[in-house]
């Protein structure tokens, strides 16, 4: 036989002679007994042993879970000067929010009530010196917010886009803030830093202009209603103080706001300061002969000489200053301006069928050749609309009077 030749063998099958009436009970040498209708040995024991480690297991899981949703409702960094509120995750039911101590929330698990079952612990060992960006990012339930007196700094972006808050108050003893009927401002009151993005039902509650439906929504008055001219003054218009010189970054997003007055003598618009506010038709100035310090607008006559659009000695508008606000229709920037940044203006025009609408050009008070010399623009700071088949930034006035 060759080495390329294999030899195969052939294994004769076994046959096992198994009675009928054995089939299902036969023992084959060396395997277990079958165990058909007979149970294994300690069976039940086994049985509730192993049920006991299932519930076991899922109480520590659920115990560990409530466990970390308590802790990640209040989350702190240490600090050189205290500690930072990093996050703040509701439990669902919180409307009132304190940024003072170190806190927890602890549950009463006999308390059936969402509403009531929890209690905040504070440690007043551990002051809360600061908030930092995006804390309470997108909270939809908490109303009012209480700065204590140690807190020394409040991110841009603390309370970014709280739909529910309405008023942020300030311990009179801190240093550093203070507010002005629930919005948020510096100390010496010389930069507005938060107007809440639902201050509005706070001032249509104080005014006697809240009405609700049946679902517990805010029902908006229309302009048909007898008192519309009046719920727009006291809810819908916001006078800057004259003492502020910046509007802060994202200082007025998504407000519920119609007609805003700011005073000559602001000097910066930060970046996003008037963001996506659909409703914001009329940016108006005002040079007063007396202190402004009421937000709340009573006449024009009041605020000494109004004029519209941007006020004279401004400098600085940021990036994404007044981007999707097209219900805005004049723009006039003084000569004062030497920033204007990306997108200040973007998206305030559109097209309806073939005309223009919105802010259709952006008046300036410089002539086109010390407007290109002196201001320095970032990238598409004009709003564009559709032209044919590519996009056309709308006209710039130069050496233009006000309207």
């Amino acid at each position: 036989m060759s080495k390329k030749e294999k030899k195969i063998v052939v294994e004769e099958p076994v046959h096992l002679d198994i009675p009928e009436d054995e089939i299902w009970t036969y023992q084959v040498e060396g395997l277990a007994a079958p165990h058909i209708n007979k149970p294994y040995k300690h069976y039940g024991l086994k049985k509730v042993i192993f049920a006991l480690v299932i519930i076991v297991a899922v109480s520590i899981s659920c115990y560990f879970s409530v466990r970390t949703v308590q802790k990640d409702t209040f989350e702190y960094e240490q600090t050189q000067s205290g500690y930072e509120l990093s996050k703040f995750s509701n439990t669902g039911y919180m409307t009132t929010l304190d940024i003072d101590f170190v806190s927890s929330v602890e549950y009463d698990r006999e308390n059936p009530d969402v509403n009531t079952n929890f209690k905040i612990v504070k440690d007043e060992t551990k002051k809360v010196t600061s908030v930092g960006s995006y804390a309470l990012n997108c909270d939809e339930k908490v109303k009012i917010i209480n700065i204590g007196a140690d807190v020394g700094y409040v991110d841009p972006k603390a309370f970014y886009s709280c739909w529910a808050l309405q008023q942020i108050e300030v311990d009179e003893n801190n240093p550093n803030y203070c507010d002005v009927d629930g919005v948020l401002y510096s100390k010496d009151m010389t930069e507005i830093i938060c107007r809440p993005c639902d201050h509005d039902t706070y001032l249509a509650e104080k005014y006697g202009h809240a009405k609700y439906d049946e679902n517990g929504f805010r029902i908006e008055p229309s302009a048909e209603d007898e008192n519309y001219e009046q719920y727009v003054n006291d809810v819908m218009t916001f006078v800057v103080p004259s003492s502020v010189e910046t509007v802060g970054q994202l200082c007025f997003n998504y407000a519920n706001m119609k007609n805003v007055y700011l005073p000559e003598g602001l000097k910066t618009i930060e970046t996003l300061g008037f963001f996506e506010i659909p409703l914001l038709e009329n940016v108006y100035s005002y040079k007063a002969s007396t202190a402004i310090t009421d937000s709340h607008f009573v006449s024009e006559s009041e605020l000494g000489k109004v004029y519209n659009s941007l006020p004279e000695g401004l400098e600085y508008i940021g990036s994404d200053a007044f981007s999707y606000n097209q219900a805005m229709l004049y723009v006039f920037i003084p000569e004062s301006v030497t920033y204007i940044g990306h997108h200040a203006f973007w998206d305030t025009v559109y097209k309806e069928g073939d005309t223009l609408k919105g802010v259709t050009q952006i008046n300036v008070a410089a002539s086109e050749e010390d407007f290109k010399e002196n201001v320095e623009t970032g990238d598409s700071w004009r709003p564009q609309y559709d032209y044919m088949l590519f996009k056309k930034s709308i006209d710039v006035v130069y050496s233009s009077t006000r309207a």
